[in-house]
C-alpha cells in the first residue's frame, strides 16, 4: 500500500507478521518448514493462496508445499518446472526490489512454459491497482551471500496469489513480502543444516566402522557452520557448561575459544532472559533471548538445542546452534516504533497517546454528584456508619465494600480467595487488586488530592513561521519544541504529537498547582527564541489542563483539556498569544 493509503501499519498486522516469522523457525523439519512458510503467507500477508518452489539438486525447482486451495495443492504439489522456465520469469515483468510482478498484459507469454501452474478465475479489474486473476507475482529466496555479495544461491521462490483487498500490494506490502522471503530462506537453510546435522549424528550411532569418517564430517560441519555452534554439558553439577565452540560463535559474541570453555551459558545470558534459557536447556528446545559479549553489550540470538544421546549411555551432551538474530528484532522493534511514534519529532503519536491513557483508566461509574450524595445521607444514617460509610467489609458474606474514594461496588471472590471488582464492563478493567483508581482533583481550588494530569498544548504563532520561512523552519519548531517538552518532564511522564502544532503530556501524581506551576515552566521554556538557518524563531504556547479519572475515556479527558486550552487561549489578549 502506498503511504497516502497507509499512514501506519496496525500493531495485529506487525503481530501477526512476527508470528509467522517465528512459526518458520520452530518446524521440526525440512518439509513442515517448507509448509510452514506456504501457511505463514496466506496468514500473515493477506494473500489467498501461496506456492513455494524449492531448487533440486538439479537445478529445475519442484513445487514443495502450498497453502490456500487444497484442489490446487492436490494438482500441482510435486510437478517440476524447469530452471530455464523460471529464469526467464525472475528477469521479466516489473522489479519490485528483489520481488518480480508480471502483470496480465504480459502473463500470456508464460502460457507455453513448464512451470506449474494454478489458474484463477475472477472479475476483470475495474481500476488501475486491482489485482488481475492473471497477475503473477514471485519472491526469490536466496542463501546469504558471502565476499561482499548481496545475495548467494537461489534456494527457492514464493509465489503468490488473489490478495484478499483484491489489490495489488503497496510499498508495505511489497516490503513485507520481501522480508519474508528473506527470513524463509534463512528458516529453509537452518532446516537443511539440521536436517544435515541429524543425519550424521544417525550415522555416528549406527555406523561404528565408519564411526572416525563420521566425526571428521561432523567436525566440519561444526566448524564451518555460518552460524554459531557450541557443545554443553548435559546433566550433573556442570550441566551448561561450555565444552566446545565454533569460530563464528566466538566472532558473534567477541571471546576466543579458550575463554569460552570457562563458562556456561547461564553465565552469558541476560538477567532476564535466564528462565527462559533454563526451561529450553533442560530437555532441549527452541528460545529468542540475549547473550553477552566481551564489550559488555548484548546480542539477540536464536538458540536451538539437541540432545545428542549414546545407544548405551542415554543423553551424553546438548548441542547448541545460535543463530544471529540482532537485525531481525532490530527491524521488529522499528517497525513497531513507526507504527506508534510520529516520524518528525520521534515522540508518540496519537494512537499510542491513546493507549497509555487507555491504560491506566478503568470504566467504572464515575463519582457521585453532590446532589446524589445529599440524597444518599439520609440511607447511609439508616444503615449505620464505618468512617462515615457503610460497612466496608462483611467478614461473613464478602460481598459488599468500599474502594478508596467511598463509592459503593460489589466484590467477588475467586476460588483462590482473592477478591476482584464486580464494575467490569466492556473494555474496561476488571482486576481490583491489581488496579490503582485514577482520581482527579476537585473543585478549582487546589483540595490536596494527586491525580493523573493532562496538559493540551497548542503554539500560538505557528502559521505565521511556516507562512514566513517555510515549512522547513516550521518543521525544526515542532522538532526544538518537542525537546523542550520532554526535557521538561520527569521520567515517567508521556509527551506525545497529536498533530499539527498540538502536543500533549501525561504528567501523574500532580495537584492542580502542581500542574498550573508545570505549564507555566513548559510556556517559559516553549517562548524561548529558536534558531534555524541563522533566523531566531518564536512561538508562544496555550496550555488547557484536563484531569483523567477512572470512569472517562481516553478520548473524553482529551476533549476536556482541548476545550480548557481555547478557554485559556481566549482569555488572553492576542498580543500576549504570540512570543513574536
Amino acid at each position: 500500500m502506498d503511504a497516502e493509503s497507509e499512514p501506519y501499519v496496525r500493531l495485529t498486522t506487525l503481530r501477526q507478521l512476527h508470528q509467522v516469522m517465528a512459526d518458520m523457525n520452530t518446524a521440526r523439519s525440512l518439509a513442515d518448514t517448507l509448509q510452514t512458510v506456504a501457511d505463514g503467507v496466506v496468514n500473515g500477508l493477506g494473500y489467498e493462496l501461496a506456492c513455494v518452489n524449492l531448487v533440486r539438486h538439479d537445478g529445475d525447482l519442484v513445487v514443495a508445499a502450498l497453502s490456500g486451495n487444497a484442489a490446487a495443492e492436490a494438482l500441482i504439489t510435486g510437478r517440476v518446472g524447469s530452471r530455464e522456465s523460471w529464469e526467464r520469469r525472475l528477469t521479466m515483468g516489473e522489479g519490485w526490489g528483489d520481488l518480480r510482478f508480471i502483470p496480465h498484459t504480459e502473463a500470456w507469454i508464460l502460457d507455453e512454459d513448464d512451470v506449474p501452474t494454478w489458474y484463477t478465475e475472477g472479475p476483470l479489474p475495474r481500476f488501475e491497482d486491482e489485482w488481475h486473476p492473471s497477475d503473477r507475482l514471485f519472491a526469490p529466496m536466496y542463501t546469504p551471500g558471502v565476499q561482499g555479495n548481496a545475495y548467494g544461491e537461489l534456494i527457492g521462490v514464493i509465489s503468490v496469489d488473489r490478495p484478499r483487498n483484491g489489490r495489488r500490494p503497496g510499498a508495505w506490502g511489497r516490503e513485507a513480502l520481501q522480508m519474508y522471503a528473506f527470513q524463509a530462506a534463512t528458516a529453509i537453510s537452518n532446516a537443511k543444516l539440521r536436517a544435515n546435522m541429524q543425519r550424521a549424528l544417525v550415522r555416528l550411532e549406527r555406523e561404528q566402522q565408519a564411526l572416525r569418517a563420521s566425526e571428521e564430517s561432523f567436525r566440519q560441519a561444526f566448524e564451518y557452520a555460518p552460524s554459531g555452534m557450541a557443545i554443553a554439558e548435559m546433566g550433573g553439577d556442570q550441566h551448561g557448561r561450555i565444552l566446545r565452540t565454533n569460530d563464528a560463535l566466538c566472532r558473534l559474541l567477541g571471546r576466543p575459544a579458550s575463554a569460552m570453555r570457562r563458562y556456561a551459558f547461564s553465565d552469558l545470558v541476560h538477567p532476564e532472559d535466564i528462565g527462559t534459557l533454563l526451561r529450553t536447556s533442560a530437555e532441549g528446545g527452541r528460545a529468542e533471548l540475549r547473550l553477552g559479549r566481551r564489550d559488555g553489550t548484548h546480542v539477540w540470538v536464536s538458540l536451538r538445542n539437541s540432545v545428542v544421546a549414546d545407544a548405551a549411555d542415554g543423553p551424553r551432551f546438548l548441542l547448541t546452534h545460535v543463530e544471529d538474530i540482532e537485525e531481525r528484532k532490530r527491524r521488529e522493534l522499528q517497525l513497531a516504533h513507526r507504527a506508534s511514534h510520529d516520524s518528525l519529532t520521534g515522540l508518540p503519536n496519537s494512537a499510542e497517546l491513546r493507549a497509555r491513557l487507555s491504560a491506566r483508566l478503568c470504566s467504572r461509574p464515575l463519582a457521585p454528584t453532590a446532589g446524589d450524595i445529599d440524597a444518599l445521607d439520609a440511607a447511609y444514617a439508616r444503615h449505620g456508619a464505618y468512617g462515615g460509610h457503610p460497612a466496608a467489609y462483611d467478614a461473613d458474606s464478602h460481598t459488599t465494600g468500599l474502594n478508596n474514594r467511598g463509592h459503593d461496588f460489589d466484590l467477588q471472590v475467586g476460588a483462590n480467595g482473592t477478591m476482584s471488582s464486580g464494575y467490569g464492563a466492556a473494555g474496561g478493567y476488571d482486576g481490583f487488586d491489581h488496579h490503582v483508581h485514577v482520581v482527579a482533583p476537585e473543585g478549582e481550588t487546589d483540595d490536596g488530592t494527586k491525580g493523573l494530569a493532562v496538559l493540551f498544548c497548542d503554539l500560538d504563532g505557528f502559521k505565521s513561521v511556516n507562512d514566513r520561512f517555510g515549512h522547513n523552519a516550521g518543521d525544526a519548531v515542532l522538532i526544538e519544541v518537542a525537546q523542550r517538552l520532554s526535557r521538561g518532564l520527569r521520567d515517567g511522564d508521556t509527551v506525545a504529537r497529536l498533530g499539527g502544532d498540538e502536543f500533549v503530556v501525561l504528567a501523574d501524581g500532580l495537584g492542580r498547582a502542581d500542574a498550573e506551576d508545570l505549564a507555566a515552566r513548559l510556556r517559559n521554556e516553549i517562548i524561548q527564541p529558536i534558531r534555524h538557518d541563522g533566523r531566531a524563531m518564536r512561538v508562544g504556547a496555550s496550555f488547557g489542563i484536563g484531569w483523567a479519572h477512572c470512569g472517562m475515556t481516553a478520548d473524553e479527558v482529551l476533549k476536556s483539556a482541548d476545550e480548557r486550552m481555547y478557554v485559556e487561549k481566549r482569555s488572553r489578549p492576542k498580543q500576549h498569544r504570540r512570543a513574536g
